[in-house]
């Protein structure tokens, strides 16, 4: 998915010499992630369901239902915690706090949402709606480049868009592609990662139900069956090595 946006914005993937190791450019982070929503969906419905109608410093419109289309995609920055919970920021606090200032905000505003409109665009051949996401960017220098990964479900959330207007109709609850399930068993369970709580133990079962939805998640997003592949500690290094190698002599 980085290679299916780098025309938008640089990134700092270099290559992927195995299936789970990456090589990339190393970045000064901006300690704040870029949250693009373009459903009343998660914690922005749960936000607006409680009578807030502001969000980030925005205003969210009137008489929405839980996962309705936003009547433009809208951004709902939060802070990048290095303990404890990230939590909302608007625009002006961003800039007011030097977490950016206002020309790379402007910078990061039209990155996103163009990331975004790229990631709608690719769930939409796949049948799907990419419902919520977040970017983190860093700098180099003075150059902006997109961190992290991008459009996965450890950020980001999906609905199926067959049957996305009539479930909405009914007030039923959206098919969705998310880690949002695993969010919900963990609450269902007493633990919401805050001091003293203890992650629940997962037994098998429910860690290969886990890995079965990112699965599905992966070959719908992606539209190619997931192979696993079964490399050696050797190979894997052999393959680092030789990435690396290359890499050099590029330079």
């Amino acid at each position: 998915m980085l290679n299916a946006t780098n025309d938008i914005c640089p990134n700092w993937l270099i290559s992927v010499p195995a299936p789970n190791v990456s090589i990339g450019k190393k970045c000064e982070g901006f300690k704040i992630e870029m949250v693009v929503r373009g459903n009343l969906t998660g914690h922005a419905w749960r936000t607006y369901s409680s009578g807030k109608s502001m969000l980030c410093g925005i205003a969210l419109p009137e008489g929405m239902k839980e996962n309705d289309f936003f009547p433009s995609p809208i951004i709902t920055p939060s802070t990048k915690a290095s303990e404890g919970h990230d939590e909302d920021i608007s625009k002006e606090e961003i800039i007011a706090k030097g977490l950016a200032t206002s020309k790379e905000w402007d910078q990061l505003e039209d990155y996103a949402l163009r990331l975004f409109a790229r990631g709608k665009e690719i769930a939409a051949k796949q049948e799907l709606i990419l419902v919520d996401t977040k970017y983190e960017f860093g700098k180099i220098g003075d150059k902006i480049y997109l961190m992290d990964e991008v459009h996965t479900p450890d950020s980001s959330r999906y609905f199926y868009a067959n049957g996305f207007e009539e479930r909405q109709e009914k007030e039923e609850r959206q098919k969705q592609l998310s880690k949002e399930f695993v969010r919900e068993w963990l609450i269902e369970n007493d633990f919401m990662g805050k001091e003293g709580q203890q992650v629940p133990e997962m037994s098998d079962e429910w860690v290969a139900v886990i890995s079965k939805r990112y699965i599905e998640l992966y070959e719908k997003v992606i539209g190619e069956k997931f192979i696993p592949q079964h490399l050696t500690e050797d190979i894997i290094w052999e393959k680092i090595m030789a990435s690396l190698k290359e890499i050099d002599r590029a330079q």
